[in-house]
């Protein structure tokens, strides 16, 4: 008890003053054992403790304790001091209701006391928490970890440079890994662990002068902790509970905590702080063979896009990347297990780019699927150690292939248009095309290795364009893109073929219209279709100029080859309507019905030796495309022939009509040797009708003759002749040769037509023209040239001449003419006073 102040005796206040003396000495001392010697803060702690236990803190002693403590925030420290001995004293007597009285008094104090002191009393409160931890009871564990979460959402006023939290983060992770015999109390001490290393996170992620978190050391042992808890959780969660116990155990769920746990981390992460991160995950799941499953996997990494920074969301996708490569040698299902996460990651990531390395990421993508590819052909990883005597299975290879191609269609679509460009030409460059790339060619595994690489990357380009808009065809389809592309479309490989088709009728439709071409038949109505047409821009109109003759031939060599099926032919009939309906001016209307006469040509004639079945085919793909462009350019009389012919054809002859050709089982006759008369689509009936409607009939009435390779290459080589001939040309037209004038041409419409649309008859001429210019200069004489340039010179000398002598002779003088001393009448200037004008012009 207590003794009052004013009654004590000498020989007691004596006393009182050598407590002070020996306030430091924490239960030792002479004075130890006299109560009213004892120290005030001991005695307040003392007389919180009741005297059994079961009755809990003495709330009204706390309410001293407190007051005392913020009164004298120095003595926090000794009073930390001293209720970590007597809680070290009850764990070690079994005394545990004193212990978690101790414990709520301590937190009491840790929210109660924000001061600069609280560092010390810190000290003796995380030793109290770790000897709780350190126990083998759960319940003091549970105890201890709920202490230290309460601690951890406080906010210390000053940093401390001394606390380490390296046993926590150690010790709450292996009570995330409990395996207590008991369930409910195994959860339990999960959870706590669970909460424990977000209570860690919490204090330590923003204090610059802690031990950095974020360090290899700690992430090892954080994350696998999560992510063990988190799959341990689809375990349990895959027994359904009853709807009844659902809500109360969805609120206990130690997979609900982790994923929030793991959240709250990620979220936290800045930008060099991403690689330690995810780099566990990555090993985690190396580990314990979850890329094959590939549920959890997607589910970790949907859980980590979803919580990082969208502005770091590049760094994940690079470390997957690097991770794929680094399993490059692995078995197909884990390489297609990070496959298919990163096409889960780039879904998520679609905020306009993949990061900086764009290409990288492509070039990662068609590494593995080259890889891929030999690996199915050789069936080996080329002698690698680390898989030793593993069979490769070409059906997962393929899931492979088919699962990277899928994620690189992924990561396109969420790049902006620029940049898909810039992908395209990269793909572009990696396909083996012979005669274009043949350095790209495939070593280990020959010309079917080749193929194959040729099919995957032309499959990626289907992926890539899907959906590509852009207004201007000539930056979606430029010459080192579109020139090696129906290089390609001129192989035998069929399905090569048809993936270029493909590829153009993705780029060429912008607005839709390739779903409603799918089925060729002969529509007598195109409005049903709803057709989006605009008017053809000045771009497109220059694009048909530079490569639509490189589009036709490619048509014609595609309805030609012997190996075309069903898929070809409605896949060329939709690209013919989509330049139709897309890129068509009048001159492409033209050169599209040209393109489709000759088609029938083709099919008349026998020196191709098509099969009975292509014949009819392309029959049948000229009827329908002519159906269609008689009621695009909406002249009756075209229309007329047009629906007569089929008429005809319906009647007498319906397996030329894609009724009858592209269907399960076409109905052909044994051979083609009839098909004439008024079957067919004539030349002459069209360009009449046609030219009474002001289109070409000039260019109409020539046969389309396709312009191969060769010819082309031939056409485009400049050397230096040429560019001479060139500027002679443009001096000859420039300066006549003759004195006498030609007649003024009359100017009309047709005229001015005829001078903006280009024919072909001209376009040959000129060629022929420049042909021969750029033959002479290069194979003539040096005298004869010489001799040609002099005289232009002298003619050009002698106009020049004539002009000089119009332009600085004088006028005539209305005084006339004197005579020079050479015999020479010479005009003399007379100064304007000096002339004699007539009686009528001066007034």
């Amino acid at each position: 008890m207590p003794l009052p102040a004013p009654d004590v005796p000498a020989s007691q206040r004596l006393a009182l003053d050598y407590r002070t003396l020996l306030d430091h000495r924490v239960g030792k001392g002479v004075c130890g054992c006299c109560g009213a010697l004892r120290p005030r803060y001991k005695r307040l702690v003392d007389n919180i403790f009741p005297e059994d236990p079961e009755d809990g803190l003495v709330k009204a002693n706390m309410e001293k304790l407190t007051f005392y403590a913020l009164s004298a925030p120095e003595k926090l420290d000794r009073i930390g001091a001293y209720l970590s001995e007597r809680l070290s004293r009850d764990v070690a007597r079994h005394r545990y209701g004193y212990v978690c009285i101790a414990m709520e008094a301590l937190d009491q104090l840790l929210m109660a006391c924000h001061c600069q002191s609280i560092n010390l009393f810190v000290e003796s409160f995380l030793k109290m928490v770790r000897k709780l931890l350190e126990s083998d009871k759960p319940n003091l564990q549970i105890l201890g970890t709920n202490s230290f979460v309460k601690f951890a959402n406080i906010e210390e006023d000053t940093p401390s440079y001394h606390r380490s939290y390296d046993f926590f983060v150690s010790r709450f992770s292996e009570m995330c890994h409990s395996s207590y015999e008991d369930p409910d109390i195994r959860t339990k001490i999960r959870m706590a662990g669970i909460k424990g290393l977000q209570g860690v996170v919490r204090k330590t992620v923003n204090d610059e002068l802690q031990a950095n978190i974020w360090d290899p050391q700690h992430m090892d042992k954080i994350v696998p902790s999560l992510l063990f808890n988190l799959q341990s959780g689809e375990r349990t969660e895959s027994r359904s509970p009853s709807p009844l116990q659902a809500s109360e155990k969805e609120k206990e769920s130690p997979v609900e905590l982790t994923e929030r746990c793991f959240r709250e981390l990620l979220g936290r992460a800045a930008y060099g702080n991403i690689k330690n991160a995810v780099t566990p995950v990555l090993m985690h799941l190396d580990n314990h063979s979850l890329w094959e499953g590939k549920t959890f996997a997607v589910r970790c990494f949907k859980i980590i896009m979803y919580s990082i920074q969208s502005q770091h969301s590049h760094l994940v996708i690079q470390q997957l990347l690097g991770h794929l490569d680094a399993n490059s040698k692995n078995s197909a299902t884990v390489r297609a297990g990070i496959v298919e996460v990163l096409l889960e990651a780039a879904a998520i990531a679609a905020s306009g780019s993949v990061g900086p390395t764009v290409l990288e990421v492509f070039n990662t993508l068609l590494r593995q699927l080259r890889l891929s590819v030999d690996y199915e052909l050789t069936g080996s990883y080329d002698g690698s150690t680390n898989i030793g005597t593993k069979i490769i299975k070409a059906h997962e290879e393929r899931q492979l292939q088919e699962a990277v191609i899928r994620t690189i269609g992924s990561f396109a679509n969420t790049l902006p248009t620029y940049q898909r460009s810039e992908v395209m030409l990269f793909i572009m460059g990696k396909i083996p095309v012979p005669g274009v790339h043949p350095a790209l060619l495939s070593t280990g595994s020959g010309p079917e290795g080749t193929r194959m690489i040729q099919v995957m990357l032309l499959k990626s380009l289907v992926q890539v364009t899907a959906g590509y808009q852009t207004t201007n065809m000539l930056t979606a389809l430029p010459s080192s893109f579109l020139e090696p592309l129906l290089s390609l479309s001129l192989t035998e490989d069929p399905e090569v073929r048809l993936l270029v088709l493909q590829i153009l009728i993705s780029l060429i439709d912008r607005h839709e219209n390739t779903p409603k071409f799918s089925n060729i038949s002969i529509i007598s109505d195109i409005s049903v279709l709803k057709l989006k047409v605009d008017k053809c821009s000045r771009q497109d109109n220059l694009f048909m100029k530079k490569h639509g003759q490189q589009l036709y031939r490619h048509i014609y060599q595609g309805c030609k080859e012997q190996s075309s099926g069903r898929r070809h032919y409605e896949t060329l009939f939709t690209l013919l309507a989509l330049l139709s309906v897309e890129l068509a001016n009048e001159e492409v209307v033209v050169d599209l019905i040209r393109l489709t006469l000759a088609l029938q040509d083709l099919a008349l004639t026998t020196d191709e030796a098509l099969p009975v079945y292509n014949r009819c085919a392309v029959h049948a793909l000229a009827a329908a495309y002519l159906n269609l462009i008689c009621q695009l350019t909406t002249v009756p009389a075209f229309c007329q022939h047009i629906h007569e012919v089929i008429e005809v054809r319906q009647k007498e002859s319906p397996y030329l009509l894609p009724e009858d050709v592209f269907v399960d089982t076409p109905k052909l006759p044994s051979s083609l040797e009839k098909v004439e008369g008024d079957v067919l689509f004539l030349q002459s009936k069209i360009t009449e009708v046609l030219g009474g409607s002001g289109y070409n009939t000039e260019r109409l009435a020539t046969s389309y003759v396709p312009q191969y390779p060769d010819v082309e290459q031939l056409n485009k080589r400049r050397s230096i002749g040429e560019t001479i001939s060139l500027q002679v040309e443009v001096e000859s037209r420039n300066s006549p040769e003759k004195e006498e004038r030609t007649p003024a041409e009359e100017i009309t419409f047709e005229t001015l037509k005829n001078a903006i649309v280009d024919s072909v008859g001209m376009e040959e001429q000129e060629r022929e023209r420049r042909r021969q210019v750029v033959e002479k200069f290069q194979k003539a004489p040096f005298e004869e040239i010489a001799a040609h340039c002099g005289a232009r010179a002298t003619l050009l000398q002698s106009k020049l001449n004539q002009i000089f002598e119009i332009t600085i002779r004088p006028p005539p003088s209305p005084s006339g003419t004197i005579s020079s001393g050479y015999g020479q009448n010479q005009s003399r200037s007379v100064p304007i006073y000096e002339m004699k004008f007539p009686d009528l012009c001066v007034y």
